[in-house]
Parts: structure tokens; sequence; C-alpha cells
């Protein structure tokens, strides 16, 4: 915050030295603030102190409230309340602090018991997936935060998410869960489907199956960024029944756990590429039929 019109640098405090923790606090120190504690019971949280945070007393959370101007609270979602009121009720939080935590899922609301002891909500929720080490630095540039904020919090939670290196996307107290959904479907789901796909290519005799995706994945990625359902491509958009069969046929012969993930993936693209005509009502019916049979009942599928 070097602009005259900003303002001071703030004395940060970092409970919960997880991945994102400990990455966002580092990243504020870069940009000039001071990070005068964290709180951190595991060894790793402990030790991602050590390497991003050096010099940092590791104090208890509610020493670590009491030492800060903002407050980062970046804990599990399920223990973010607990956390939230054990800190008010202990008397750590103070009237005009403020207190910023990184879940996707919760909003303002989460923060009540702070709130009304006078402190200055937040919630800013960086889309990226971290490591928890320095590695994580540069990918903030750009990074996209899912902000809640008040109207007096608004301008200090913008300048907050561009001393990250980050761009604000304003997300309505009410549609948190929704714009976590999005990320957490993308991002999360991404991770679950690739590591199949690459179980199926190492099944298949592939030597690197990451390196035999990688090209792949990053073309149809970009394509899908760029294009949405215009960028599918494959046999369930040809129309190519007898192509999907002969998957699902090895897919439950070889790597069977995949299936489920398959058959509900197909059906989807199914959907959007009849929607968009692109498959004519008659083939995808077909398409249908095999997709269903592969998942169902042995009693069902056996000839009669």
């Amino acid at each position: 915050m070097s602009s005259s019109t900003t303002p001071a640098p703030l004395r940060v405090g970092v409970i919960g030295a997880g991945r994102v923790g400990a990455v966002l606090a580092a990243a504020l120190r870069d940009a000039g603030h001071e990070v005068v504690a964290a709180a951190g019971e595991s060894d790793a949280s402990r030790g991602r102190i050590d390497a991003l945070l050096p010099g940092t007393p590791v104090r208890k959370p509610s020493a670590v409230a009491r030492a800060s101007d903002l407050l980062l609270l970046t804990v599990p979602d399920d223990m973010l309340p607990n956390v939230v009121t054990m800190l008010a009720a202990s008397g750590a939080l103070r009237e005009g602090q403020y207190v910023a935590h990184t879940s996707g899922r919760h909003g303002l609301a989460v923060l009540g018991p702070a709130t009304a002891l006078g402190v200055r909500p937040m919630a800013l929720h960086p889309a990226m997936t971290f490591t928890g080490t320095a590695v994580d630095l540069p990918r903030l540039d750009g990074c996209v935060f899912g902000v809640t904020a008040g109207d007096a919090e608004r301008e200090v939670a913008a300048r907050l998410v561009a001393d990250l290196g980050g761009r604000p996307m304003w997300v309505p107290e009410e549609r948190r869960s929704l714009y976590h959904a999005g990320l957490a479907h993308g991002a999360n789901h991404l991770v679950t489907l690739v590591s199949e796909a690459m179980e199926l290519l190492s099944a298949s005799g592939a030597d690197d199956p990451a390196a035999t995706l990688r090209p792949l994945l990053q073309a149809a990625l970009d394509n899908a960024l760029e294009q949405g359902d215009s960028a599918l491509t494959g046999p369930i958009v040809r129309g190519d029944v007898e192509t999907v069969r002969a998957h699902l046929a090895e897919v439950t012969a070889n790597a069977p756990d995949t299936l489920p993930s398959y058959v509900a993936l197909g059906r989807a693209t199914l959907d959007r590429v009849v929607t968009d005509g692109r498959v004519l009502p008659i083939r995808a019916a077909k398409i249908r039929r095999v997709l269903d049979a592969a998942v169902a009942p042995a009693a069902l599928r056996a000839p009669r």
C-alpha cells in the first residue's frame, strides 16, 4: 500500500496456518504489511510458518487476534463458526478490527458473533488451489477472489485483494454456496476426472499417462473456457453408439471404479448436445440405453 490514498500497513494475524493461510499472510507481508503472529497446532502448519513466515511468533488464537488489526481466519469451513464464537467469547476481538475469513461457502453471517462486537467483517476467498509452499505466491497474480463485504468495508477489501495480486469478484451473501459449488465442481472434480483418465490409460499400456494427456487436456480446457459447449468433441457428440458401447465394456473389465463417473458424465454430455441439436433424439436414445445398461443390475442386463 504505497499510495498516499491508501491506509497504513496493517498488523496481520493469521489463525489456521494451512496451505491457504500461510501463503496469503506471506503475500500480504511482501506487500508491506506486518505479520505479527500466527496460530497453527500441527507440525505441518508450524513448518509452513517457518518456511513462509520466518520469525513470526506462533501464538494461541486469542493472542493472535489481540495482536492484529487484520485477523485472517483460514480454518476449514466446518470449524469456522466455532472459531468465531470462541474468539468473540474470549474478549480477543475489538471494535474497528478487520476480520476476514477465506471460506468459499460462507459469507458474512458466520462472522455474526464478531460483528456484534463492532468488528468489520469480510469474506475473501481465493479461487485458486494451494500447495502451501512458495510456489503458490506467483499464482496469486491475477487470481480472482470471491469477496463479500459491507459498503463500509468494500474499499478495504478491494485494496487487500489488490495487495495479494488478485482481483475481486463481488459475491452476494446468498450466493456464496453457489459460487463455491461452481469452483469445486470445476476444479476438485477435474482432479478426480483426470486421475481416472490416467488410470484408464495406464491400464491400456501407456508408460506415461500424464504426458499423453497433458497436451490434449490443455487444449480441451482452453477451448472449453473460450467456447463452452461448442468445444465438445468425441463419440457422444458424433453419435457413435458402438464406440460408446466399446468404451463401457473396456472400462467395466479393466477399471470398474471409473464406470459410474464415465456414465454420469456421458449422460450429462448427451443432454447438452441433444439440447443444442448436434445429436438427434433417436440417436441420443440409443446412446442413453447403452449408458443405462452399463450400470444396470446384472439381472436387468442378462439377455432374455
